[in-house]
């Protein structure tokens, strides 16, 4: 394992397009998951009246998701292709849970986004692709599922038109099509995931497991300050305060001096690193894209939650009192003006943050100074300031810690990075 080169690789895409089952059934065909586990998903899917569900319970294992067959929270399993060996990030498609899918795009390396054939773009296809790009993927896949049905019956013709409306939806984002893949596959029956199908001669290019294994590893910024945000915090007997996420930048070692920050108190929580773990094996030390699970002598099951950030001591993530950012308006029902105060998701935190000022907005190439309100399709420089302490970078400094969603009553009004701050005084 050690030689494999690490990603992370976050399925999204619209909720009942497929995206549990494709995971279920690239992790079982490829041999990562036995068949005796296989077996018991499958009884269990029937026993719940949910025959044909059983790929989907591979990633989904809260108790509510397998009855209601809908993803709720990340799943993380390890999956190994030729070349390299993945933690899958399955992320939920349904829009009540959208806060858990920016968490997983917010720590993957690339996007297989699942598009049925039968229903294209849909609401949530568009979110998770606007917030992958806004949150740093910059590699995708787009896997068009459920070529196998009634009504798409392995139509080339059907499969064209949805890549057609993809492609659409990709460029107005800033992705380029011409340079990313398109796969039709049936998750349920097989087709395309990891054995080439007889169903679709037409289709002449590769698996899914192949473009999968095709992804290039991204430059690991180990030379940077450590930031390691916190996603959850576990209080295991005898091992003791157990918090885990994912680092984005820096490198991780047993004995090293940290600090988690803004911690309960709102001044930083000091301690040393005693274990870390991943994927159940201890290590002694771990890099940008390693989701870690790690011991700290120092930190208190109150002192820590999730949204807080590990830094080296000799380098304290930084608190903002304010900050500036851009950001570009999505969805919003009419306009946004000063005070307005949706809630920031930015790397594992959700922090309520104030619009004090609208510097200036940019329509359709114009750009205007001071001005009164911006609206869905501008983009603008705004300042803001947090309701409570909150962890971020300037994007000249540490991109990987300066992006983040806008989101109020349920929609992703907007997305942004910051590219200045005013930090907070720490006591």
């Amino acid at each position: 394992m050690a030689q494999k080169e690490h990603m992370n690789l976050v399925f999204i895409g619209h909720v009942d397009h497929g995206k549990s089952t494709t995971v279920g059934r690239l992790l079982f065909d490829s041999g990562n998951v036995p068949e005796q586990e296989m077996r018991k998903l499958k009884e269990k899917a029937q026993e719940l009246g949910k025959g044909g569900f059983e790929f989907a319970f591979v990633m989904d294992n809260l108790k509510e998701e397998r009855e209601r067959g809908v993803t709720i929270d990340l799943a993380h399993k390890k999956f190994e292709s030729d070349t390299k060996y993945f933690t899958i990030i399955d992320a939920p498609g349904h829009k009540d849970f959208i806060k858990n899918m920016i968490t997983g795009a917010s720590q993957a390396d690339a996007a297989v986004l699942v598009v049925a054939a039968n229903d294209g773009v849909n609401a949530q296809t568009k979110e998770h692709v606007f917030l992958s790009k806004t949150l740093g993927v910059e590699q995708i896949i787009i896997a068009v599922n459920k070529m196998d049905i009634s009504g798409v019956e392995y139509s080339e013709d059907k499969f064209n038109s949805v890549k057609e409306e993809v492609s659409t939806l990709l460029k107005s984002i800033g992705y380029k099509p011409e340079d990313i893949p398109f796969v039709p596959i049936a998750s349920l029956k097989g087709d395309n995931v990891v054995t080439k199908s007889e169903n679709m001669a037409w289709y002449t290019g590769e698996t899914l497991v192949k473009l999968i294994d095709k992804l290039v590893v991204p430059e690991k910024p180990v030379d940077k300050p450590l930031r390691l945000p916190i996603q959850d915090v576990y209080n295991i007997s005898g091992i003791g305060v157990v918090p885990v996420g994912k680092i984005e930048t820096g490198t991780l070692k047993i004995g090293q001096k940290v600090v988690a920050v803004p911690g309960r108190e709102g001044k930083g929580v000091p301690g040393e690193v005693k274990t870390i773990e991943m994927h159940h094996e201890q290590v002694t030390e771990a890099i940008p894209g390693d989701n870690v699970g790690f011991s700290v002598r120092g930190f208190g099951k109150k002192d820590i939650a999730r949204g807080d950030v590990v830094g080296g001591a000799d380098n304290k993530p930084k608190v903002a009192e304010e900050f500036t950012a851009k950001i570009v308006v999505l969805n919003h029902p009419s306009v946004i003006t000063v005070g307005y105060t949706p809630v920031f998701h930015i790397h594992t935190a959700q922090v309520a943050g104030q619009i004090v000022e609208i510097i200036d907005k940019t329509t359709a190439g114009e750009t205007t100074a001071k001005p009164d309100f911006i609206k869905n399709g501008d983009s603008a420089t705004v300042r803001i300031k947090p309701v409570q302490p909150l962890v971020i970078e300037k994007n000249t400094d540490l991109p990987e810690m300066s992006r983040f969603a806008l989101r109020d009553s349920g929609l992703t009004v907007a997305a942004g990075m910051c590219i200045d701050l005013k930090e907070k005084p720490m006591e």
